[in-house]
């Protein structure tokens, strides 16, 4: 039994909580991922996965088991970066864990470094909050971008690298096809409440911080459509019957697309600080050395200023 390759495979078992997709993420057949996963188990001594007729999760053993191979996983990925790399070359993978609402800024930061150092390897995933919290916390994940004021951040001891403060605007067709994106003039909560809005739904953290700001405004939303992808509220507001509180980050992507109108939301203007965030574990690897040192970079800075929803971003 490689050990190494079975922890692998337990933890794309647990990020996929599928066998079959945990194995063609693996590029394995399904019996082969279930026949390591029984090797571990009768290598610990432990049943470590829940089994019924699908995935069930973990065992409390299981996790155990999960929380050390993500550590173990880690070292031998840190250790492969040092062999193959040369000074100012590093090369392997870096996971990076984003808040679907800084999609745009993580997939801009992932694409510029992998230009920078050819020999790196990006894996970008869209993840909630507590996710990338988690990740951090057990080394399943090397970098995160999400918000870097909540609470529990602070409580996991993660190290926040400053990036923007996010912005908050209304998006809406303005019912004319052929005309040209444009930013009009600032809207009020309680104005913006009065619209049918498409929102993320409540489980995500963009949407606790919206409904905080109608909270303290004594307003009531209404909301005529929610979902967990804001591919779907970019998509959802081509249509003029529905508007959609959004970040800067993804007003950004929707300049291209005409007949749009972004308005800055205001009265009160609520900024958000958004960073990338890591493990206080000491020892990065080179690969994370390597995204560090560009997230501090001012040229990178500016940019991300530019198109991550300031005030100022309608003449970025």
């Amino acid at each position: 039994m490689n050990l190494l390759e079975s922890l692998r495979y337990l933890a794309a078992l647990e990020q996929h909580r599928h066998f079959g997709r945990a194995a063609q993420s693996c590029h394995i057949t399904q019996p082969a991922l279930s026949n390591a996963i029984r090797a571990l188990e009768q290598a610990f001594g432990a049943t470590i996965v829940r089994r019924g007729r699908q995935y069930e999760g973990l065992t409390p053993e299981g996790e155990l088991a999960l929380a050390h191979g993500h550590r173990m996983l880690h070292e031998a990925e840190s250790l492969r970066q040092a062999l193959a790399s040369r000074a100012g070359a590093p090369t392997g993978q870096l996971l990076i864990g984003t808040v679907p609402s800084a999609e745009p800024v993580a997939a801009r930061f992932a694409a510029r470094l992998q230009a920078l150092h050819p020999g790196l390897r990006p894996v970008l995933r869209s993840l909630s909050s507590p996710e990338i919290e988690a990740g951090l916390d057990t080394l399943a994940l090397d970098l995160g971008l999400g918000y870097s004021g909540r609470p529990e951040v602070k409580a996991r001891r993660l190290q926040v690298w400053p990036q923007y403060d996010e912005h908050c605007y209304v998006l809406r067709h303005r019912g004319a096809g052929d005309a040209p994106f444009g930013f009009g003039p600032p809207i009020g909560w309680a104005e913006a409440a009065t619209l049918p809005l498409a929102l993320l739904t409540p489980e995500m953290h963009f949407r606790a911080l919206i409904d905080e700001a109608f909270a303290g405004i004594g307003a009531r939303p209404q909301v005529a459509m929610e979902t967990n992808s804001v591919l779907a509220l970019l998509m959802a507001v081509q249509q003029p019957a529905l508007a959609a509180v959004l970040p800067g980050a993804l007003v950004a992507v929707a300049r291209g697309q005409p007949g749009l109108q972004a308005r800055p939301l205001v009265a009160p203007v609520l900024r958000t600080p958004v960073g990338l965030l890591t493990a206080d574990t000491g020892r990065p690897t080179l690969a994370l050395q390597a995204a560090l040192a560009l997230a501090q970079q001012a040229q990178w800075l500016e940019l991300v200023a530019a198109h991550s929803g300031a005030l100022g971003a309608a003449q970025a």
